[in-house]
């Protein structure tokens, strides 16, 4: 047997289908086997592979060991005289196996090879190619040389960014993406090193390729798509915290003595300094909005009070100092707080959350002004006045943002993208009704048939056909095309590569799998793969719906301090309560919660329950299977109004 190809899964389906799709076609004619190692994924993947792809070998394991363990269980079982590990975020080239097959055939001093890598924008992937992270080339990575002196040999070796990238080199290390590795250097340099849970054993493994006597190879003569992000997600602190322990074993294991030590001190401090940049970025993009618009508002108040004190009460000072540092506070506080209630911060350009909230927040401001002491009460003129200025200032701001961004003033309008499906006239009207299903709002522009021949219908026989393939780049061009979607029933993987590469960046690209329900694509190597597909819309996991829920949980704490001395005195379980409304307010439980806890990935996280949505259902055996759809129901269709129902139910029968 020729070629094993192995692919682990961890709840990326759509992604796998397409893989899988290629991995089939590129297969055609070579003698291999495809196995697929699925880390217990709940997103139906097993029940998909075994239905659209019954060649495939599939291992099913009940936890996720990680990527190195299940590599290696299927590596063990496989008999290919090659072994390629592929991540399932990836679509390979019809004739990528048979290039691969036919160069490590001629070069036998090759134990492995990798090939280039383009995102799902079309762009070079620059780990195409890596050296191995000694201390100094670790430090040029850690601390940005590289990125700063991308085409050099001295701060560049962990991307090799002095080597041409449409030439062939030998390298240091592959990318785990896609390692095409023989066997006998496998079988010589040992399996995948289990001690890695993700990340490091690529480079681990390629260092000891080399020292059993091999070399590595990059070899651009094909190339596959790595939709990047998707079975991980790169801006967390557990990636940063992931990433560099990978790392730290990797230094420990090959390196000794003092350059061990000091490497490993540096990958620490570079643990904390990438930890730090990351929580502090996290934090910025959070509060950047909020604190723009309250600088404004601010500076706005202060020039309203300076006005008003000068034209309307003919005293500069007549207001106290107190209003800098007091009442304007709290009216921004009040305002903004409102704004974020009101989901005006979940999407940047909302106005009509944005004004409504500002409203509510001057009602309540209104309210509260009357609560307060004398001293404390400035002018109501003030007040109002402040408001318009709130809103006038916060829609400007927007407006301003969103013509530097997007170059126009239609702020809330936003243009709906032109749209081309390459495809024949049958497969184009499937995306479409996806489309359609999925919601998902397009500018039709037309189809691009593959080629003039095999479809049988030349342009302006059809209204809806704009050309053929041939003349992409002029319909592009005339239609101002934003976005293209491939189907690969009609297209080979290699043209759609081919013209992702040719059309660059400046468009977005989906490609549609054969008879899949999904439409795949990535605009950016830094973001997860899209996905247009026919998905259940769960209530509790909206924005603003997580926030509604964390509001009422603090409410009910309130309420519940409140009727303190009623709760100790009618109720035997006061101590209980007490305890759960701690928990509460830290945010380690929910008031209301699952009947049963959710595998990761099957329903949108909660935190514990004190009480369970199905406690009102006491008396009534409910099995496993029902409790599962009962808690699918209670995420799909969560309001607040169910959630006090419950509550009010099972503190009744508490205090009973």
């Amino acid at each position: 047997m020729r070629l094993s190809v192995i692919i682990v899964n961890y709840n990326v389906r759509y992604f796998l289908e397409q893989a899988l799709l290629s991995v089939r076609r590129a297969m055609h004619g070579i003698d291999g086997d495809v196995w697929v190692v699925d880390n217990n994924s709940v997103d139906d993947s097993v029940r998909m592979v075994r239905e659209k792809f019954p060649e495939v070998r599939l291992i099913v394991n009940r936890d996720n060991p990680g990527f190195a363990i299940a590599n290696n269980q299927a590596i063990r079982e496989s008999k290919g005289e090659y072994v390629l590990l592929l991540n399932p975020d990836t679509l390979v080239e019809e004739d990528t196996f048979r290039k691969c097959l036919a160069f490590m055939d001629e070069h036998p001093g090759a134990g492995a090879l990798g090939v280039k890598l383009i995102d799902g924008s079309g762009k070079y992937l620059p780990e195409s190619k890596r050296g191995f992270p000694t201390p100094w080339v670790a430090f040029c990575k850690t601390f940005g040389l590289s990125a700063i002196f991308p085409k050099s040999k001295v701060f560049n070796r962990y991307y090799l960014g002095f080597l041409d990238e449409s030439e062939t080199h030998r390298i240091d290390v592959l990318v785990g993406a896609f390692m095409f590795i023989r066997r006998k250097a496998l079988d010589k340099a040992g399996l995948l090193d289990e001690a890695f849970f993700m990340y490091g054993e690529d480079i681990d493994l390629s260092y000891r390729i080399v020292k059993a006597g091999y070399h590595n190879y990059y070899f651009p003569e094909t190339k596959i798509i790595h939709y990047k992000g998707e079975s991980t997600k790169k801006g967390s602190l557990n990636y940063v915290r992931t990433f560099y322990q990978a790392m730290i074993i990797f230094t420990r294991k090959h390196f000794s003595g003092r350059r061990a030590s000091l490497f490993v001190l540096m990958l620490q401090a570079a643990i904390w300094l990438r930890a730090g940049i990351t929580l502090l970025r996290n934090i910025w993009l959070k509060l950047r909005q909020p604190l723009l618009d309250a600088v404004a508002i601010y500076i706005g108040l202060v020039f309203l009070k300076n006005f008003w004190a000068n034209y309307y009460y003919k005293d500069p000072t007549w207001f106290k100092t107190n209003v800098l540092w007091f009442n304007f506070p709290l009216y921004i506080l009040i305002w903004l707080g409102t704004v974020w209630l009101n989901g005006g911060y979940d999407q940047r350009y909302d106005l009509r959350r944005l004004v409504r909230g500002l409203s509510i927040g001057t009602l309540i401001l209104a309210a509260v002004y009357g609560f307060l002491d004398l001293d404390y009460r400035p002018s109501r003129a003030l007040v109002l006045m402040g408001a318009v200025w709130a809103v006038v200032s916060t829609v400007g701001i927007r407006v301003i943002a969103h013509f530097m961004e997007f170059r126009n003033f239609r702020i809330g309008r936003d243009r709906v993208k032109n749209m081309v499906i390459v495809g024949s006239g049958e497969e184009s009207a499937r995306v479409m009704s996806l489309l359609n299903q999925a919601g998902v709002m397009k500018n039709f522009i037309g189809t691009v048939l593959p080629s003039p021949g095999p479809a049988g219908i030349t342009p302006g026989a059809d209204a809806n056909i704009l050309g053929d393939a041939a003349q992409l780049h002029e319909i592009v061009r005339i239609y101002r095309i934003d976005e293209l979607i491939f189907c690969s029933k009609d297209m080979l993987a290699q043209d759609i590569l081919s013209w992702m590469t040719r059309l660059g960046p400046s468009i977005s690209y989906k490609i549609v799998p054969e008879e899949s329900l999904s439409i795949i694509g990535s605009s950016s190597k830094d973001e997860p793969g899209e996905l247009y597909t026919i998905n259940i819309r769960y209530n509790i996991a909206q924005p603003g719906q997580r926030r509604n829920k964390r509001v009422f949980d603090l409410l009910m704490c309130l309420t519940l301090l409140i009727g303190l001395p009623l709760w100790l005195i009618t109720s035997s379980h006061r101590w209980t309560l007490l305890r759960n409304a701690g928990a509460v307010l830290l945010g380690r439980k929910t008031w209301v919660g699952y009947a049963q806890h959710a595998r990761e990935g099957a329903l949108p996280p909660l935190p514990p329950g004190v009480f369970s949505h199905i406690d009102r259902l006491k008396g009534l055996k409910i099995n496993e299977k029902a409790k599962e759809r009962l808690d699918f129901l209670y995420a799909k269709d969560w309001n607040v109004w169910r959630d006090l129902e419950i509550i009010t139910g099972q503190l009744l029968s508490i205090s009973g």
